[in-house]
């Protein structure tokens, strides 16, 4: 608890300073006024992110979290649970998605085991993954709490953890996640802290048909009724129907904010770590960049909750980190146009009539 605590009390907002100092900069720029638009917007961001204005963006990195989750055992995804370890040799052998776009976007892949129902010590031991497992999977949401208070701050902490071992080496973070059944917990999660009804933010995740649709809705349903997390409680929520995964993107968040480092948020799950973040240290909000909109309906509500508007809209549904990734070209772009673009007077360009 006192690594949360710590680290916490060390986020605080962008530097409206610096921010101001950027507009000033965005303002006098050799093109139409803010004809950039979000990229100018985001722009603003890095520099009162980062404190500078020649924000670093060269060093990027998705952090891509996995855990299992109990709740599989009620039928709410149509694959079986050992497809999470199998994507994580996947991960490491550089064939998954995650794998091809952040090689696109040059970034590196980290993958944390969280909790997957799974020995991957050898895969830890070789140095290819980063081994912070709090427990071998959650317990199953529809008929318990998914983990102890106790394992909740564990798994924050061990984000928070992993943030600041890779922050001296890291300009710009991405989220990534991987675990079976995964995007049940997070519907959870949203309709706790939104206080909206399950059905409205409940998705097909893998693929479901209209009737495991309604049979998921159910479970989630039933999950929240059971424990009744509490709202007001991140913690409390995070224990009651989230996953260590999910725990482990929060504390990811919370670091990187403390460390004053952009972190670009990916899809459905990520979020939902993001939003346990925010509830426990608003500030850290600041730090985030939405990285894209997906097709999982309750993601607009979450964005909503967080106060952004991500950067893309692709349909994307995958997860692993993959819209991050594909986010960072624009956030190096937006770095661009604060850095390379010359001013009307330094172009000796006669700017627009008053």
């Amino acid at each position: 608890m006192a690594l949360l605590a710590d680290t916490v009390a060390k986020i605080s907002g962008q530097d409206e300073e610096w921010r101001a100092k950027a507009k000033a900069r965005l303002d006098q720029l050799a093109l139409p006024h803010w004809s950039l638009g979000r990229l100018m917007d985001l722009a603003l961001d890095l520099a009162g992110m980062t404190r500078s204005m020649e924000p670093a963006v060269d060093r990027r990195v998705v952090v891509t979290m996995a855990g299992d989750h109990g709740v599989v055992a009620e039928g709410v995804s149509r694959f079986p649970q050992d497809v999470t370890p199998q994507m994580v040799h996947n991960f490491v052998n550089g064939g998954a998605g995650i794998n091809a776009l952040a090689r696109q976007a040059g970034a590196k892949v980290v993958v944390v085991d969280m909790g997957v129902a799974a020995d991957l010590g050898e895969l830890a031991a070789s140095g290819r993954i980063i081994d912070r497992k709090v427990a071998p999977g959650t317990a199953n949401i529809a008929a318990g709490p998914a983990m102890g208070r106790e394992e909740a701050v564990a798994a924050i902490e061990a984000g928070i953890d992993v943030a600041l071992g890779l922050v001296d080496e890291v300009d710009i973070f991405g989220t990534g996640d991987m675990g079976i059944g995964n995007t049940t917990p997070s519907t959870a999660i949203v309709a706790c802290l939104c206080g909206c009804g399950v059905a409205e933010v409940t998705g097909r995740g893998t693929g479901l048909d209209d009737g495991q649709l309604a049979h998921k809705i159910k479970v989630i349903e039933t999950a929240l009724d059971l424990n009744r997390p509490d709202p007001a409680d991140p913690v409390d929520v995070l224990a009651k129907v989230g996953g260590f995964e999910i725990g482990g993107l929060a504390g990811l968040v919370l670091g990187c904010a403390a460390a004053r480092k952009p972190v670009l948020v990916d899809g459905f799950i990520s979020t939902a770590g993001a939003m346990i973040a925010r509830a426990i240290a608003p500030a850290a909000a600041d730090f985030i960049i939405a990285a894209h909109r997906s097709v999982e309906p309750g993601h607009r509500r979450m964005h909503e909750y967080l106060g952004k508007d991500p950067l893309l809209d692709l349909n994307l549904r995958l997860g692993e980190g993959t819209g991050a990734a594909v986010a960072m070209n624009l956030v190096v772009a937006a770095r661009a146009v604060l850095t390379d673009i010359a001013t009307f007077e330094e172009a000796m360009v006669s700017g627009a009539d008053k």
